[in-house]
């Protein structure tokens, strides 16, 4: 009989903690919403997250306030978010250094990028461009691959940083056309802009708002962009891919929650985040940040991408020996 009265008193709290869990979910947001950015403010996520979050607290009813909490490649903010209560309220926008990079190049991050996280949604894309010299003799890139393949080792790239996306953008470059750069690690790419614009550096792979304006006052060369297809945010250059099939980068932008997230909370941020990235007004502030809103999806979508995402990353890291000291 005692046996019976215990596990009837089990089924009743399961019961009464799911009604409960329900019910909070159903009166999800009631107050306003954390959104950890794990870079610091004023730059591109940063700019995206606010530019995003104006948009979203329409769609969502609730004020999302903007967090900057910088460190460690982005692993400091994604801490404090896989480590957050579940209940919707502190939220995280990811990006490719920190979900898809990170896990490859750190090997003691404080979390599992897949098992400590919710994926709730792809929010956008920012792709780079091949940049060169204007007194380089390359005008495409299939002319700058031949150019450097009569030239092994005798060029260089610049890049961010060592196990940047900047760098990794360019050793996927190297991986596909077979030719043997320098890599030339800089604190930022601002630092080497001055450097390629006078021939010290013979290509580097920017984001393109910070690049395209180099390229259109005449001081260096844009070859191509890294997307799979045109950008619209550069129709006039041609991708990569053209030259290199399959050659594809950007970097994306995630929300995700702590593991455990309510799928009700997951469904509600997610449908949120589409509405806004659907509002014309949004993607013509978007694309002036030099980003392309991410089309509709699901969570299922987006933790698929990233797992791609993730593995070619990883593959690079490993066959070219990159790490990030």
């Amino acid at each position: 009989m005692k046996r019976i009265q215990f596990l009837q008193g089990v089924a009743a709290a399961l019961c009464l903690a799911a009604s409960s869990t329900a019910s909070f979910a159903q009166g999800y947001p009631n107050k306003p919403v954390r959104l950890v950015v794990p870079f610091p403010a004023g730059g591109a996520t940063d700019l995206f997250a606010r530019t995003l979050g104006q948009k979203m607290s329409e769609k969502l009813g609730t004020t999302l306030v903007v967090d900057n909490k910088p460190g460690a490649g982005g692993a400091i903010g994604s801490d404090l978010v896989a480590k957050a209560p579940a209940d919707g309220y502190t939220l995280l926008l990811a990006t490719t250094s920190t979900h898809s990079i990170g896990p490859a190049i750190t090997s003691k991050l404080p979390y599992d990028t897949v098992r400590d996280f919710s994926p709730i949604a792809h929010v956008g894309d920012a792709p780079s461009i091949m940049l060169v010299p204007v007194n380089s003799p390359a005008k495409t890139v299939r002319e700058w691959i031949d150019h450097a393949k009569k030239n092994p080792g005798k060029l260089n790239y610049a890049s961010s940083g060592n196990g940047t996306i900047v760098q990794l953008t360019a050793e996927l470059f190297k991986a596909q056309a077979g030719v043997f750069v320098t890599h030339i690690p800089y604190k930022g790419t601002a630092l080497a802009i001055p450097d390629l614009i006078s021939g010290k550096i013979d290509v580097l792979f920017d984001s393109l708002p910070t690049g395209m304006p180099h390229v259109r006052d005449g001081r260096l060369r844009a070859l191509g962009v890294t997307t799979r297809g045109r950008s619209p945010l550069a129709p006039e250059l041609p991708p990569i891919a053209d030259t290199l099939p399959g050659y594809e980068s950007s970097t994306w932008f995630g929300f995700y929650g702590p593991k455990g997230l309510p799928a009700d909370i997951v469904a509600r941020v997610n449908k949120a985040a589409n509405e806004a990235l659907a509002d014309p007004e949004l993607k013509d502030k978007l694309s002036r940040l030099g980003i392309e809103p991410a089309t509709a999806g699901t969570p299922e979508q987006f933790a698929k991408m990233v797992a791609t995402d993730a593995a070619k990353w990883k593959k690079i890291v490993v066959d070219r020996k990159i790490t990030n000291d």
